[in-house]
């Protein structure tokens, strides 16, 4: 990001750079992500109504929703990223809720996951919070749980992931309002969640402990070395030439690709 103009003026200028223009300057940004078929559209047009619109992303043929709503007098932009499992970046649509998550900087980021379906959606929560710790987790779809006898308890599975957890309905409304609320409340820092870190095979673990000394100078204040060195792990450097196309003055040896993982 550039060290030009005031911290809004470059904070508006990045997330241009995804193609999103804000309603004004001081607008929270809420990043929606979630599985297919988790009713994270009905979410988005629940929290937006009539006021979206629809596009590309910036370079990309993968199509775009951005959306705005008020709530106690402030100003929200929801980037609805496209449907996806995880961010391991292995197609399109899971690039580009990747790179929003990771360099767009949005003051919170939704994860809408269905109370009937819980255990395969908690997949991508999880690989967010690994990201970053501004999350909250929705359940959508109580009503359908409730309908199927399926009880899920939401003051528990906060406590498990350390993050806060909204039950919704989006289709009937349900919910929604707690859940603009919280957005409000994590985004301007009232509440701040701490998820709970993942414990890999002690295998994995003793790889990262090795990685890290050579990212954390690469990505010190832009990414979380721990997560950068897991993706290496898993062979994806695309993250890196990520972390050169949306952030500026990178050392070299990103450019370069020299990150060594050890065998």
């Amino acid at each position: 990001m550039s060290s030009t103009g005031s911290p809004r003026e470059a904070h508006v200028a990045h997330i241009e750079r995804f193609g999103i223009q804000l309603q004004t300057p001081d607008d929270l940004i809420i990043g929606l992500a979630g599985n297919p078929n988790t009713g994270k559209s009905t979410v988005f047009n629940a929290l937006t109504g009539l006021n979206q619109h629809t596009g590309n992303w910036a370079g990309k043929t993968v199509g775009s929703a951005i959306g705005h709503f008020h709530h106690q007098q402030r100003s929200f932009t929801i980037v609805d990223l496209p449907g996806t499992y995880s961010l391991l970046s292995q197609s399109a649509d899971e690039q580009v809720a990747r790179d929003f998550v990771c360099f767009g900087n949005p003051h919170v980021t939704l994860v809408v996951t269905d109370a009937t379906n819980l255990e395969r959606n908690l997949n991508l929560a999880l690989q967010v919070m690994e990201v970053t710790d501004r999350v909250v987790v929705a359940v959508n779809l109580m009503d359908e749980a409730k309908r199927k006898g399926i009880r899920i308890d939401i003051d528990k599975l906060q406590a498990e992931l350390g993050v806060p957890v909204m039950p919704i309905a989006a289709r009937s409304g349900t919910g929604l309002a707690e859940l603009k609320e919280m957005l409000l409340q994590v985004a301007i820092g009232a509440v701040n969640p701490t998820p709970k870190p993942l414990t890999y095979s002690e295998e994995v673990e003793r790889t990262v402990a090795a990685l890290l000394p050579q990212v954390e100078p690469l990505v010190a204040g832009v990414l979380r070395p721990r997560w950068v060195a897991l993706r290496l792990i898993d062979g994806d450097d695309s993250v890196l030439a990520a972390l050169v196309r949306y952030t500026e003055e990178r050392p070299t040896v990103i450019q370069t690709g020299k990150v060594v993982v050890p065998s």
